[in-house]
């Protein structure tokens, strides 16, 4: 097995648009192009930071995302490895397969985003605008991941249906795994961002038709992500 050290180029500072995606983007890009040919060890986490010009953590957060989307493998006492060339991320979130996400979360979030719009407290309503704040300011995936996971349990708490809350609280974990996934493979935190302010907005008037519509919408987008990726194909990036 061949050494990544050999691929490295230049040391180049990235700038800190979002440091841990670009550092993510660079390596998948010379691992999909043969850059970094599968069988390749690479460098330890103090050499690619060197080469970044970032912190071992956000080193750390690339190398994760790498594993998570199948790419590359880490052995204990040995470093990490790339074992694929191409996207073969988990479609298996706990106890819950895609399917089950993309088939059961529309007939529990729909429903729940208009009755969040009809019964939601004001300071509900403050909290979803709030934490949609909160996602548009942040630069930590994994922070981002978790303010995603509270807003749709948000949402389902403020339609005040037990069923409702209960049912997302018990597939919270696997939520966040999906949006993990959804947005290394697809990018999409930008786009999500906007699809949960419509959702937010339209709960905080009142507008039951348009929270619907808008969960609806920002749901279809998910599964046309993760359709793909269950059937084993690499979906196009988001608009």
């Amino acid at each position: 097995m061949s050494d990544g050290v050999r691929w490295m180029p230049r040391a180049e500072a990235v700038s800190r648009t979002s440091v841990a995606d670009a550092v993510l983007t660079d390596l998948r890009e010379a691992i999909s192009s043969g850059a970094i040919p599968v069988g390749t060890r690479l460098p330890a986490e103090a050499v690619l930071s060197e080469r970044y010009g970032v912190s071992r953590p956000l080193v750390r957060e690339a190398l994760r995302s790498l594993q998570a989307l199948g790419l590359t493998r880490t052995r204990t006492g040995s470093g990490t490895f790339v074992i694929a060339d191409r996207l073969n991320p988990s479609t298996t979130f706990g106890d819950f397969s895609s399917r089950d996400l993309v088939e059961a979360r529309p007939h529990v979030e729909v429903p729940a985003a208009g009755f969040a719009a009809e019964r939601r407290s004001e300071q509900q309503r403050d909290q979803l605008v709030r934490l949609c704040a909160e996602m548009d300011a942040s630069d930590d995936a994994d922070e981002w991941v978790r303010l995603d996971s509270r807003f749709h349990a948000l949402v389902a708490e403020a339609s005040g249906n037990a069923v409702f809350a209960k049912t997302l609280a018990d597939i919270r974990d696997a939520l966040a795994h999906q949006s993990q996934i959804v947005n290394l493979v697809a990018q999409r935190r930008e786009a999500s961002g906007r699809e949960h302010r419509r959702i937010a907005e339209a709960i905080a008037v009142g507008s039951a038709i348009e929270a619907r519509e808008a969960m609806r919408a920002h749901l279809s987008e998910v599964e046309r992500v993760i359709t793909p990726l269950a059937a084993g194909a690499a979906p196009g990036a988001a608009d």
